[in-house]
């Protein structure tokens, strides 16, 4: 039997439910709007259209590897964040809307039209940086990351948005090599998973995300050790910084910035109410008696 797209639709919940996953109406909506072809209008206003038989037959596929729990990012190689699209595969860390809270506190807090620069540290799809320049006309920014394949989906990513001349994407370790007080702005979204939580997390994250963007240390605070001062190193004097944390890593990550002379610090939390991104700033230069 034929189906059309609201039947589709219903098949699609049916069986990512009896699979045990979370949330399969959205799920099962995304796999079917791509499978047909369709969009969200259309399901509404046109739900007895039907599929031909190789929708059929891709919708069947998509949900087969949703049952295996691989990440819907995965399956349809994009995701939204914030106001843009991206393209996702497994070499990059699936943009998620927590690390949106980075991108809300960046815009609240600079000028739309100035001439400012940011620096993406573990830069991945491009989500935090791109997301920051498709609102931000005059700011400029400099993508680093160690995975040369997370390099490649990050170009791909500014050039879709036209944003690859405002964009520098190079590889690298961190701020390794960097001169001292070049960014006005510097955002991350570092590796903060405990190495004895991976094996815990769901299948969606342990198996199919890159390991290199999850692990951070035997406390998962690795990352946060190296970057507070580096941090601050390479911030002008008065330059801001925001980087993601754990929901339960406010207070040792706080102080490790404190530590590194970071003045203003303080965390945002999400919008499930949780501690998610820890900003300040570096102290600006004493003005002469």
């Amino acid at each position: 039997m034929t189906l059309n797209l609201v039947q589709a639709w219903g098949m699609a919940k049916s069986r990512l439910q009896a699979a045990g996953l979370a949330g399969p109406v959205i799920d099962a909506r995304l796999l079917v709007e791509a499978a047909a072809e369709a969009t969200r209008v259309d399901i509404v206003t046109d739900p007895y259209r039907a599929l031909t038989p190789q929708q059929e037959a891709t919708l069947d596929s998509y949900l087969a590897r949703r049952e295996q729990r691989e990440p819907v990012s995965h399956i349809l190689g994009r995701k939204g964040f914030w106001k843009i699209m991206l393209s996702v595969t497994p070499d990059v860390l699936t943009p998620r809307p927590d690390t949106e809270t980075v991108v809300e506190y960046v815009l609240r807090d600079f000028p739309e039209h100035a001439a400012w620069s940011v620096l993406d540290l573990g830069v991945g799809s491009g989500a935090i940086v791109l997301s920051i320049l498709a609102e931000r006309p005059a700011a400029r920014g400099l993508g680093i990351d160690i995975s040369e394949d997370a390099l490649a989906v990050a170009r791909d990513n500014a050039a879709s948005l036209g944003l690859a001349g405002r964009l520098a994407l190079l590889r690298g370790d961190w701020t390794a090599g960097m001169p001292d007080d070049q960014f006005d702005l510097v955002v991350c979204n570092p590796p903060y998973i405990a190495s004895a939580v991976i094996e815990t997390l769901e299948p969606e994250v342990r198996d199919h995300e890159p390991r290199l963007a999850l692990e951070g240390g035997e406390d998962g605070l690795d990352a946060y050790r190296l970057l507070a001062p580096e941090i601050l190193r390479v911030l002008k004097p008065g330059g801001r910084f925001a980087v993601e944390i754990g929901y339960d890593q406010k207070e040792p990550v706080e102080a490790l910035f404190r530590e590194a002379g970071a003045a203003g610090v303080l965390t945002l939390r999400d919008l499930a109410d949780r501690d998610r991104v820890v900003a300040g700033s570096k102290k600006p230069l004493e003005k002469p008696a």
